[in-house]
């Protein structure tokens, strides 16, 4: 199977927050939906290794700010590529961001619009958690288009650089662009940027 078959679905791109004590923390994900208008209510699916995750699962609650074509590669770097467990995402970036009634933050640069979420049931897929919430609040922040998957792929994404003939060989993530070296790129590894797999890794020319 061509797994390229899978960029042609058609979704959009998030940041979902969470807050748990005093801690704010972030994650980017791809899926979310709305699923009924009466009540106002959405699913998202998180996969389980992020911290958001822990975060929303304990508390019930988390905000989703929806990615505008203006978002540039260095929010997806600091939401997508780097773990809350060991940095704090919003440091510096507190003048980008707001907070709900509850206190959660949402982004306000590079996002066309945010929602606030209560967590209603929580269904196990395995590598996620599909979250069912009611929509408590929201508002748009610019009519800017939103930033789909495929956008992100062609305009927001880093192009990689032919590499010279000298060099090992490259195998490039085709979620983020990360570059791999090596004589070969081992089975069981693990980008370090997005923690997709080595099954999403293609080699360079």
């Amino acid at each position: 199977m061509d797994n390229k078959v899978m960029y042609s679905l058609s979704y959009g791109l998030f940041v979902l927050s969470a807050r748990r004590g005093d801690k704010d923390n972030g994650c980017i994900t791809n899926t979310a939906i709305q699923v009924t208008t009466t009540p106002n209510r959405i699913v998202c699916a998180v996969n389980k290794s992020n911290y958001t995750h822990d975060m929303v699962q304990e508390t019930g609650r988390f905000t989703l700010s929806i990615l505008s074509e203006e978002a540039d590669f260095e929010l997806f770097k600091r939401f997508g590529f780097q773990s809350g467990r060991d940095t704090d995402k919003f440091a510096g970036f507190e003048q980008h961001t707001a907070k709900d009634a509850d206190g959660i933050r949402y982004v306000t640069r590079g996002t066309n619009a945010w929602m606030s979420c209560k967590v209603v049931s929580a269904t196990d897929l395995g590598t996620h958690t599909l979250f069912l919430a009611d929509v408590l609040d929201g508002g748009v922040l610019s009519s800017v288009p939103s930033a789909t998957y495929s956008y992100y792929q062609a305009h927001i994404k880093p192009k990689p650089g032919a590499p010279a003939p000298s060099e090992k060989k490259r195998w490039v993530c085709k979620v983020c662009g990360y570059v791999y070296e090596g004589d070969e790129l081992p089975a069981d590894y693990i980008c370090p940027l997005c923690k997709h797999p080595a099954s999403d890794f293609e080699p360079l020319a």
